[in-house]
């Protein structure tokens, strides 16, 4: 049986997909359409269901949650790795409500965090969030928000940061940070989405216990990270929560979808959630 597997192409997920990509691991008779993309536009992918298997922000996951269902394995979910709000200039907390802000995308965890947050927050703009630090740099927008590499690199190019986004989410309710997550299509068997399910923890542990066999594919996406960002964004984003949510997981991503009712009345999960 052949499926399409979407996943972006930032190195926590070329790390934990490289050995079913690249066959390392058996993939128990599934065969795979690989597409590749920014997370923003993964999120957009799904809203249509397209794919069988996709990356996505669990902001996202929200509004498609009739369709689609969460993977134990393959999350990005844990603490001190929150999205980071910054400006060019010293800025207040008191300030942000009236800020133009860069956004990576409205679906994104990043933007429901902010929101979340800041719930005064107006003015979001979109931007891919590799073009984020530039956009603040050039004046364009007051601050933007900042994930996957950029919270390494945004000291180094003279941004200061306004607020640890990820911080404030875990002062405020004691709970991990939900990123991202894996999900598969509900209409799928059940035999399919627990054979994957296998397989993408078998590509995970994979990745754990031989981080060198992924170098190659991950640089080879990684565009212009150098080595050490390429390692530090891996070792932040990739933990035992990817390697399975557990209850702890899953009871943080229940309480994050719960809290995205502040920003979105009518925000209402289709169960069961997790396969």
């Amino acid at each position: 049986m052949k499926l399409q597997l979407c996943f972006s192409t930032c190195p926590n997920d070329t790390f934990i997909f490289d050995a079913i990509v690249h066959r390392k691991i058996d993939t128990c008779g599934l065969d795979f359409d690989i597409y590749m993309a920014d997370v923003e536009e993964l999120n957009k992918l799904a809203l249509s269901c397209d794919a069988d298997i996709t990356k996505l922000s669990f902001n996202a996951y929200s509004q498609v949650s009739n369709s689609y269902m969460i993977l134990n394995s393959g999350s990005a979910l844990g603490r001190k790795n929150g999205p980071l709000l910054v400006s060019k200039t010293k800025i207040y907390a008191d300030e942000i409500d009236d800020l133009n802000i860069a956004v990576p995308g409205k679906n994104t965890t990043a933007a429901a965090l902010l929101q979340i947050l800041f719930p005064h927050v107006n003015n979001l703009r979109e931007y891919l969030f590799s073009d984020i630090e530039s956009a603040v740099l050039d004046g364009e927008v007051d601050a933007g928000v900042l994930i996957h590499e950029g919270r390494f690199t945004y000291k180094n190019k003279g941004l200061k940061l306004i607020a640890d986004l990820g911080e404030l989410w875990e002062i405020n309710t004691q709970q991990p940070i939900p990123l991202g997550c894996i999900a598969i299509k509900k209409k799928l068997s059940e035999q399919i989405k627990q054979k994957f399910d296998g397989i993408l923890r078998k590509s995970v542990e994979f990745a754990m216990k031989y981080p060198n066999e992924s170098l190659d594919f991950v640089r080879k996406h990684a565009k212009e990270m150098d080595e050490d960002t390429i390692q530090k964004h891996i070792n932040l984003f990739v933990n035992d929560f990817t390697v399975n949510l557990g209850m702890k997981g899953k009871d943080a991503i229940e309480f994050f979808i719960g809290k995205l009712k502040t920003i979105n009345a009518s925000s209402e999960i289709c169960k069961p959630i997790f396969v």
